[in-house]
């Protein structure tokens, strides 16, 4: 299948690829969830946490994926979910989330009291991946919820309503990035549901991967410079000469995009790069990075065949 070719091309163990054939073959998507089964934007690179990450959801386990900024952790849960054919069902944790938000609150609807379905309890309905984002963010009251929906009960009672079990196929991914604002330390019971995945930096390597399948037509030179933009403000990063504002895959991919669509590298990657940070001192540190690989002469034609 098209979806499980990048898998193919890392090498990835083909028993691994086989049990998730058989998984799709086993648990069909309903109809109504069709649509949330979505093609991740960028591809993930990285064999060994592939491997990792598919052999725990194939034995029905969660996965925890934990790393600082810009390690690809959102990349590999939608990666994740389209290589299981399964439907995604995001939560956003902060400080305002709560129970109601994850199972459901009632609603007034044909002069009656009903149950409007939460995030995680549609996502346990119809066998879904549920996304925890920021799960270090969430407070007692959805953790609460975590818990029984997280372990070996593999079900949510819903006061008021009937205890739910979640679907087979259900599984759930969180994300943590360490040291942000208003983040806190998990508790043991929360980790103990969770298989952990030490999400590594970005590497040449798997830049280099994920450039090539963007952007076939990007020139090798180009794309070179635009990797060195990233890895050298990640280096600074790690040293703490800057934050980690600035350290936006996302941000430098869209440039690469814009670039394409004839702006010129140099005004592309101020939009997606420098200007995520509006600390003056930190933006001139970056812009000294980026000169240094981007000449501000470039053009579309310097990036792209």
């Amino acid at each position: 299948m098209e979806e499980l070719k990048f898998l193919e091309e890392q090498n990835v163990s083909s028993r691994l690829i086989k049990k998730i054939l058989e998984f799709r073959e086993m648990y069909p998507v309903p109809d109504e969830a069709a649509g949330r089964i979505t093609k991740p934007a960028i591809p993930f690179y990285g064999k060994e946490i592939l491997e990792m990450a598919i052999a725990g959801l194939l034995q029905g386990q969660n996965l925890l994926l934990a790393g600082p900024k810009a390690t690809g952790k959102n990349i590999l849960a939608e990666n994740l979910a389209y290589i299981f054919h399964r439907p995604v069902y995001n939560v956003s944790f902060h400080v305002n989330t709560n129970s109601g938000d994850l199972i459901g609150t009632d609603t007034f609807e044909d002069d009656q009291v009903k149950l409007r379905k939460g995030s995680i309890y549609r996502c346990a309905e119809c066998g879904g991946f549920g996304v925890l984002d920021e799960i270090n963010m969430a407070k007692n009251d959805a953790v609460s919820v975590l818990h029984a929906t997280l372990d070996h009960r593999r079900s949510i009672d819903v006061p008021g309503y009937d205890k739910i079990d979640l679907h087979p196929a259900t599984r759930f991914i969180g994300t943590m990035n360490y040291g942000y604002a208003g983040t806190k330390e998990l508790n043991e019971a929360l980790v103990s549901r969770f298989m952990v995945i030490d999400m590594p930096a970005q590497s040449e390597e798997t830049l280099q991967f994920i450039f090539h399948q963007m952007f076939p037509t990007a020139k090798e030179h180009a794309v070179e410079q635009f990797i060195g933009v990233f890895l050298d403000l990640q280096l600074k990063a790690q040293n703490s000469e800057i934050s980690t504002k600035t350290l936006d895959l996302r941000g430098l991919l869209a440039a690469m995009k814009i670039v394409e669509a004839g702006l010129s590298p140099a005004k592309a990657i101020r939009m997606g790069v420098i200007n995520k940070t509006f600390d003056i001192f930190e933006k001139e540190i970056v812009e000294d990075v980026v000169n240094t690989r981007i000449p501000l002469e470039w053009t579309r034609e310097d990036v792209y065949e």
